[in-house]
């Protein structure tokens, strides 16, 4: 019987832009190192009306981790810094 999987095994996720050339440009407020947390805060911010998407250079390892930018829109990069550096 075989075990089902709990990924792709590519490291693969729609939750996390890999090399999309749409955010170049944007503007990074935070760094990660799992995508769970990245996806937090950007749907966080996506509540306030702030463009943000997670994003990396290099497709996540099998566990959802690696170097992840949570980006916004260049115009909102204030605002958005502005509510992170306020939440404890």
């Amino acid at each position: 019987m075989r075990l089902p999987r709990l990924g792709d095994g590519k490291g693969k996720s729609r939750r996390v832009a890999i090399g999309d050339p749409r955010y170049e440009g944007w503007e990074t407020v935070s760094t990660f190192e799992d995508e769970a947390t990245a996806v937090a805060w950007r749907d966080d911010l996506r509540t306030r009306d702030i463009d943000a998407a997670c994003v990396a250079d290099h497709p996540l390892d099998r566990y959802g981790r690696g170097d992840i930018y949570l980006v916004v829109a260049p115009e909102q990069w204030s605002r958005a810094t502005e509510i992170l550096d306020n939440l404890d």
